[in-house]
């Protein structure tokens, strides 16, 4: 037998493999070395890790940011930040200030390493690929088992690499690749894939604009995106004087992909993406000149020095439409401090823009609204319906170029027609970038002496009971494809009750059916179990476990679809809801609101076989599932999730 060569993500999955055999389709479990945690999910995966019994993180990092509730609006979120700032004194993990920035952002900068894996409770996390990591989003409870040194569980992917070849034009940037990307592979159907970018027009991206790519390909829905890490990298790591980080990763001459796709970097127009989702894209120029209203740049997708310079530049001496409200955040603390002092940010304030603090903010759809009907251009990374804050809005996500074109021209509009070629900013890494870690605090080296501050907002991890032997249910709510986890747990200013399970509970599937969580509960207090039954692609989106929290603390004990997403799926097994899909797609027209269903003997049908017979007395038919479940999974199911299974283990 020839043996080949390793591609980058073979190389790294590889090396960190503790469980299992690195064949494709099937599950390892990964060593990993770092975990970052944000304020919107990590209060509740560290009451998970203290509800685990663990007494110290067994990582070589962990880091918790506050980036996403940072308007304190009432208590609850002052109180969180002080819950997490002392538990990661107590625990050993770094502590990110609010007003530092955005996880992703400042990881890339302070803590990415080339070749480590980094577990993040943000489906974002991906980010890190830009710097050539193995990062990987997924809920706080698999983030609280790394960090207490157990492994995480993926399949073994399938690699999809992306040949990127010759350069980009002026005025089209790394958001346009990525677009591109989307509109090649869509958002769904990509579960157990990562995206491993080469060739080389790589060598013409910079770190930041790597990072942009790697960061919204989690839109894609593969477990992550990867570059290699060359020269490229350790410039960054250099400017970040970080250099002793750094580890050459290529990919062997004779690797062997899954599939490629080819780039020419060079016949790029720029791209955005449509209402209401980031697989929507178009050509600027097919969507037409469009009146914009709105105008915010930023998030952990374009909100680099790079970003902002170039931003900068194109606003420098110039007024942007009397029409339009410009908003412009700093992805961190070091960017913004830069900026300020070289003149830059006065630009940006001369121009009419307005400065947001370095926080996830209007990303999120906490601050900064629409209007009604309002037209809305962004640099973020998601435009799923009524996450802006304003279910009439239209969102369209562009780059950076394409975002300050619409501020100063008050149209959506191909940069290239407002402006020349030859003026486009060159804008280049910083041979040395500013260096503050004072709002990053280290634990307390005596933990002893740490009291841990819980506030009246802060409860317990809810329970769940062992699978019972029959499930007795109704259909509590039917809902179409692409269900993201913001349509079943909405963000904005419903996360300040992230920590107070039975108050955010109240929310789920609000904008869908707003009775649905008082039924629900209803349907649980009377010994009734709940099913939700979806399309395809279920569990889109966030990394947000409490769309599996919630529903399970409603009753919820199956979902039923066509198919889901890698997170969300995990997250509803975490939790012990059966992550069910139908085996005859048709049979999805045959379900209703309020139909009966009973599946008998359902621990026995588990635990013999990967399907289950489950009968709707409502229509008197019967159903076929698939519950393709691993022997961990299972355990976890039957045992009613993972941390009753960890209990049961140790």
């Amino acid at each position: 037998m020839i043996k080949m060569g390793k591609n980058i993500v073979q190389k790294i999955l590889d090396s960190h493999i503790v469980e299992g055999n690195p064949v494709p389709g099937q599950q390892v479990g990964i060593r990993i070395d770092q975990t970052l945690t944000q304020d919107a999910t990590g209060t509740m995966a560290y009451l998970q890790f203290e509800a685990l019994g663990f007494d110290k993180v067994k990582t070589d990092l962990s880091v918790s940011y506050v980036d996403h509730n940072t308007i304190q609006d009432g208590f609850e979120n002052a109180d969180d930040h002080k819950y997490l700032e002392t538990v990661a004194a107590k625990y050993g993990i770094k502590f990110s200030k609010p007003g530092n920035g955005i996880c992703h952002q400042v990881h890339l900068e302070r803590f990415g390493v080339p070749g480590k894996t980094l577990l993040g409770s943000d489906s974002h996390t991906p980010t890190g690929g830009g710097i050539g990591m193995i990062a990987i989003g997924a809920g706080g409870l698999d983030v609280a088992v790394a960090m207490g040194g157990g492994p995480f569980f993926i399949t073994y992917p399938r690699v999809i690499k992306v040949e990127l070849t010759g350069s980009l034009q002026p005025w089209v940037s790394a958001k346009d690749i990525i677009l591109k990307v989307l509109e090649i592979l869509s958002t769904k159907g990509n579960v157990g894939a990562v995206v491993e970018y080469g060739g080389p027009g790589v060598k013409t991206l910079t770190v930041p604009e790597r990072a942009t790519i790697t960061n919204m390909g989690a839109e894609l829905g593969v477990t992550t995106s990867v570059f290699p890490s060359d020269e490229i990298t350790l410039e960054f790591l250099k400017a970040q004087k970080r250099e002793q980080c750094f580890t050459a990763i290529q990919a062997d001459q004779d690797a062997q992909y899954d599939r490629v796709i080819t780039i020419d970097l060079s016949t790029l127009d720029p791209r955005a993406a449509c209402p209401h989702s980031p697989g929507n894209v178009k050509t600027l120029r097919e969507i037409g000149p469009l009146t914009v209203d709105q105008v915010l740049i930023g998030s952990c997708t374009n909100a680099s020095y790079r970003d902002i310079m170039l931003v900068a530049s194109a606003l420098k001496g110039k007024k942007i439409a009397p029409h339009v409200s410009l908003g412009i955040t700093c992805g961190s603390r070091q960017v913004l401090e830069m900026v300020s002092r070289n003149g830059a940010l006065a630009d940006i304030i001369s121009s009419g823009a307005r400065i947001l603090e370095s926080a996830c903010g209007f990303c999120i759809g906490n601050s900064l609204a629409p209007k009604t009907n309002a037209v809305s251009v962004r640099t973020s990374n998601r435009n799923f319906f009524g996450r802006s804050g304003t279910n009439s809005a239209e969102v369209y996500l562009t780059s950076p170029e394409a975002a300050v074109a619409a501020a100063l021209s008050g149209k959506i509009c191909d940069p290239r027609d407002l402006f020349s070629k030859d003026s486009y900013p060159s804008i280049k890494i910083p041979s040395e970038f500013l260096i503050d870690d004072s709002m990053i605090i280290e634990p307390s080296k005596d933990s002893s002496k740490v009291q841990i501050v819980r506030g009246p907002n802060i409860g317990d991890p809810p329970s769940n009971e062992p699978c019972p032997q029959k499930l007795s249910a109704v259909v509590a709510i039917k809902v179409g494809d692409k269900i993201t986890t913001d349509h079943i747990m909405p963000a904005g200013s419903r996360l300040k009750y992230r920590s107070n399970i039975p108050k955010y509970a109240e929310f789920v599937f609000e904008r869908e059916a707003p009775q649905f969580a008082a039924q629900a509960l209803a349907n649980r207090n009377k010994g009734i179990h709940n099913v939700i039954v979806a399309g395809e692609s279920y569990g889109q989106g966030s990394s947000r476990e409490h769309a599996a929290i919630c529903p399970m603390y409603l009753g919820v004990k199956m979902v039923v679809a066509k198919s889901m997403e890698r997170i969300h799926r995990a997250n509803l097994i975490n939790f012990g809801i059966i992550p069910a899909i139908l085996s005859n797609p048709q049979d999805y027209d045959a379900l209703n609101h309020n139909d009966e269903l009973v599946i008998d003997n359902l621990r026995d049908q588990l635990s013999g076989g990967s399907e289950l017979i489950m009968t709707n007395k409502t229509k008197g038919n019967s159903i076929s599932l698939k519950v393709e479940l691993t022997d961990r999974e299972r355990a976890m199911i039957l045992a009613g999730g993972l941390i009753n299974s960890t209990k049961m283990q140790r």
